[in-house]
């Protein structure tokens, strides 16, 4: 696991995130290079813990939200797809008015695609990676 600041964007969001996301891609591109022929066995989440509201602040920025985006790549992934059901940015569509309506839990989609790269229980990969969580954990995301 790797943790990356700077994703705390409630000032100036387009140069904070912009900064972030060329970080983020340098890294990501080096790993890939890296790991050479065993990329095709890889898997990699890219996720947050929280989201950020659907609409600027007073100061450039976004605060905490609810619903987020998560990534997974690599070699093993069955990727060039969105997998989500988009519930739309109209204010009506905006969970409290505010952020973008979660549809899909994280850890659904982290226990399905971990369950899957190392041939688990996916159940069992729901319990043992978020006890007490009682979603179902996403099929499909990895090459069978």
């Amino acid at each position: 696991m790797i943790e990356l600041g700077g994703w705390d964007t409630h000032a100036n969001q387009r140069g904070a995130f912009a900064r972030s996301a060329r970080q983020l891609d340098a890294l990501l591109a080096a790993y890939r290079t890296g790991m050479d022929a065993a990329w095709a066995d890889t898997m990699v989440v890219v996720a947050t813990e929280f989201g950020r509201t659907a609409r600027l602040n007073g100061t450039g920025g976004t605060d905490h939200g609810t619903a987020s985006a998560a990534l997974v790549m690599g070699g093993a992934v069955r990727g060039g797809r969105v997998i989500a059901d988009w519930p739309g940015l109209a204010g009506g569509q905006l969970y409290e008015g505010r952020d973008l309506a979660p549809t899909i839990a994280l850890e659904s989609v982290i226990a399905g695609a971990v369950a899957e790269h190392l041939r688990l229980d996916p159940m069992l990969a729901m319990a043992r990676l978020f006890p007490g969580r009682s979603a179902a954990p996403l099929a499909g995301i990895i090459n069978s």
